[in-house]
């Protein structure tokens, strides 16, 4: 192999359009993996989100029914009273599954820290071979 002084401009710029090229390759492929990652990500966030919405409208039927028989049945305390527990349970459950769903969604669990790590690195790179 050459020593470095001894390469000619053209076999410089040839070095330096190949390792561009397979550093390009291999950040694109690290953004990939990460993307699908994130895309997983959402999908559970998405199933939390949805789960959490149907467990929070059964809650709020069960709410519902508990007036309808606190109303109908006045002097009937029992019947409601374990229809109001049991759909303030369901409602918390659900509303803790909404959470669940939203704080995975937030914009900072979506971003690419290893490929924006990479790319700064890299650029810190370029500007010292450059120098």
């Amino acid at each position: 192999m050459l020593a470095k002084e001894d390469r000619s401009l053209a076999t410089l710029f040839s070095d330096l359009t190949q390792e561009t090229t397979a550093l390009l390759r291999k950040e694109v492929e690290l953004a990939k993996v990460e993307i699908s990652e994130k895309v997983s990500q959402a999908q559970s966030g998405a199933v939390s989100l949805a789960t959490g919405g149907a467990v929070l409208y059964a809650g709020l039927l069960f709410l519902l029914l508990a007036l309808v028989y606190g109303i109908s049945a006045a002097t009937n305390w029992d019947l409601w009273v374990s229809a109001l527990i049991v759909g303030a349970v369901v409602s918390i459950i659900g509303y803790a599954l909404l959470a669940r769903g939203r704080r995975n969604l937030k914009a900072e669990n979506l971003t690419l820290p290893r490929t924006v790590r990479s790319l700064r690195r890299d650029k810190e790179l370029a500007k010292e071979q450059v120098q």
